[in-house]
């Protein structure tokens, strides 16, 4: 008996994660009477997934930046370009190291405000106060900026900015329903 309960409880955790991989695909289309749970659980599962991404990303970036690092002591007398050029390829290294922190640390950023948001609002308004939420914090960011090419810019460096913008996307596309249902 306690092999069949054993035997459930695993079927039942694939079932889970196999629902969960197909709530965070980003091909998800949900149809119009889909529940703001399924919706809400669509958002968890993507952002959940959107985490495990950057932690891999970041994880790979601070490999390459050892890699660098062990094969610059590794050699001993470098002609003066290809010192600069392994400069270069560190100074990348780094940008993508931090640049995949800085998602990292979005995503979680993201994942909690949509805690918060559920904590303190029941039913179906949910998604629409998150989304709310993540709207005025991309516009607090980028309202400093003084002219549209400005903005755009500042979009376009701040891996932050660009994960908010994801995550206010998502949003829309699992609450708003597909044409054609």
């Amino acid at each position: 008996m306690h092999f069949s309960d054993e035997y459930q409880d695993q079927e039942q955790e694939q079932e889970e994660r196999g629902s969960d991989e197909l709530l965070a695909s980003d091909e998800l289309r949900l149809p119009e009477g889909a529940s703001f749970l399924v919706r809400l659980h669509a958002v968890r599962a993507w952002l959940a997934r959107r985490q495990e991404e950057a932690k891999l990303a970041a994880g790979e970036a601070a490999l390459r930046l050892q890699e660098l690092a062990l094969a610059q002591e590794g050699e001993s007398r470098l002609r003066r370009r290809q010192l600069e050029q392994q400069a270069q390829r560190q100074h990348q290294a780094r940008q993508d190291l931090e640049d995949a922190n800085s998602r990292l640390r979005a995503y979680a950023e993201a994942a909690t405000l949509l805690e918060e948001t559920v904590d303190h609002i029941s039913g179906q308004r949910v998604l629409v106060e998150y989304y709310l939420a993540l709207s005025e914090l991309l516009e607090c960011e980028v309202s400093r900026a003084r002219s549209l090419q400005e903005r755009e810019s500042l979009l376009a460096r701040s891996p932050r900015l660009q994960v908010l913008q994801d995550v206010l996307q998502r949003v829309e596309q699992v609450s708003l329903p597909t044409e054609g249902d």
